[in-house]
């Protein structure tokens, strides 16, 4: 079985919530398409915050952490250690949740709210049920429309979907006062360390032997304030080399019925 826990951020820091929510809607689009049934998920929201009509499959679990208010003004590394925090706690509630009404029966995996996933991830799970895990070394970036673009190698370094882990391996505290802060922040809230750390303590993850999520990057509400696909793909060093921009060109895809029916269960969005 594969839990999907998708930690959304609080509506009152959100300067486009109907956008957010549309975007949600797609999210939970690609996880029901999964061609195995052998999957859940745990959508954790602030209380009041609205989430998409169709939850199947699903359990809202509602909290009441407070927006994170820190901005890029306290620094990078104060801001990066605040949104670390409130996504860990909100995972931290997930998984609890999961746990005690029995939804967390094999391994987890953290789907920020506005990415998709390939449609094959559950089937491929419930293959290998004793296994510690997969990282996703392929994946695209998305930022609206019909391209995509490809990247094969690392993706888990960039995008926080990329982790699939055994759950007993996560050690989860018995409630969520027991939990650390630095369990919260670098365990649950950075996609960052996890692949390190179990390879530590001798549970590596193995790589996804496909292509696992798409990141949505280049809105207005993305945690991580990234640029849009086409600015990150084709920086200025590429324009300037013919070759290296021929490499990066070669990696648009486009989104046709195969690449729609893999990860966005059938309609881009």
């Amino acid at each position: 079985m594969l839990t999907f826990v998708i930690p959304v951020r609080h509506q009152a820091t959100a300067s486009n919530w109907p956008a957010i929510r549309t975007r949600m809607a797609v999210t939970l689009r690609s996880l029901r398409a999964q061609t195995s049934g052998a999957w859940n998920a745990v959508i954790v929201a602030n209380h009041g915050a609205d989430l998409p009509s169709d939850l199947t499959n699903c359990d809202v679990v509602r909290v009441g952490v407070p927006p994170n208010t820190l901005d890029a003004s306290a620094g990078q590394e104060a801001l990066w250690d605040a949104i670390r925090r409130d996504k860990g706690k909100r995972l931290l509630a997930g998984l609890l949740h999961a746990r005690a009404v029995g939804m967390l029966r094999g391994h987890a995996m953290v789907v920020d709210y506005d990415d998709v996933v390939s449609r094959r991830l559950a089937g491929f799970v419930a293959g290998h049920p004793g296994a510690n895990g997969w990282y996703v070394n392929a994946g695209y970036m998305f930022s609206g429309r019909r391209l995509l673009f490809s990247y094969p190698d690392a993706f888990f370094e960039l995008c926080g979907t990329s982790h699939i882990v055994r759950a007993d391996l996560l050690n989860l505290p018995t409630e969520d006062e027991a939990a650390s802060t630095a369990y919260i922040a670098r365990t649950l809230g950075s996609h960052k360390f996890i692949k390190r750390d179990l390879e530590m303590q001798g549970t590596p993850l193995a790589p996804l032997p496909f292509p696992g999520a798409i990141y949505r990057m280049g809105h207005s509400d993305t945690a991580s304030g990234s640029s849009s696909m086409v600015r990150y793909s084709l920086r200025k060093e590429s324009l300037r080399k013919p070759v290296s921009l021929a490499r990066q060109l070669a990696k648009f895809r486009y989104i046709g019925p195969g690449l729609a029916s893999e990860f966005f269960g059938g309609l881009p969005g």
